[in-house]
């Protein structure tokens, strides 16, 4: 008799290999697209199915819907650090701790979001440079919050930018879902010393 936990990490090893299915077609179509900027952006596509696709792949080894996110983080990091222009490095401070599947799946794509930005926009080719994705869980055991702060050391912001009126997909991402999903939180600022500092807080169950 197959249990109902198995049968739910049965369905999200299913959705992961469609997911994965989804990505390996985008990334045929965009290796035959003329277009540099349609490239691009089916490029980013696969991006943000592979950060879902981590999520549910996390989920079908577990027995429960909750998620150690910290290693999910890490992946995403890795994952799009591949489009770094230069010599960028990425790393994470601090700790998600264990996450639910309805917080760590949009998370995981805010998170692909943010750091795509930052790798696109922050740095050019010949440039060197840091991202650092850092977090801290807080609040009463019942009540708790989870502080991202996104950093780089590039160019900083222009002048006159507005991180809640721009119209990058992106940050449409991010606004929809950290606002709308996640009830949380979404600040873009000039970092303290160069660069720019994107701060998410957002709710979170206890960290057990």
């Amino acid at each position: 008799m197959i249990t109902k936990d198995a049968t739910i990490r049965e369905i999200h090893h299913r959705v992961k290999n469609n997911l994965q299915t989804v990505a390996a077609l985008l990334r045929l179509q965009a290796r035959r697209m003329d277009s540099e900027q349609g490239r691009e952006a089916l490029n980013e596509a696969v991006r943000r199915v592979g950060s879902i696709a981590i999520v549910h792949e996390t989920l079908s080894q577990n027995l429960d819907e909750r998620v150690e996110f910290d290693e999910i983080a890490d992946r995403v990091i890795a994952m799009v650090a591949e489009i770094s222009p230069g010599k960028v490095t990425c790393r994470r401070t601090g700790r998600f701790g264990i996450l639910d599947a309805e917080v760590a799946t949009p998370l995981a794509m805010v998170l692909t979001e943010v750091l795509q930005n930052a790798l696109e926009h922050a740095f050019t080719v010949a440039e060197s440079g840091t991202v650092e994705v850092s977090a801290v869980r807080g609040g009463s055991p019942t009540e708790g919050r989870l502080l991202i702060t996104v950093q780089d050391d590039g160019c900083g912001l222009p002048e006159g930018f507005d991180p809640q009126r721009a119209g990058n997909l992106g940050l449409q991402i991010v606004r929809t879902l950290v606002e709308g999903e996640l009830s949380g939180t979404f600040g873009m600022v000039p970092a303290p010393e160069r660069g720019t500092q994107v701060v998410l807080d957002i709710p979170v169950s206890a960290d057990k």
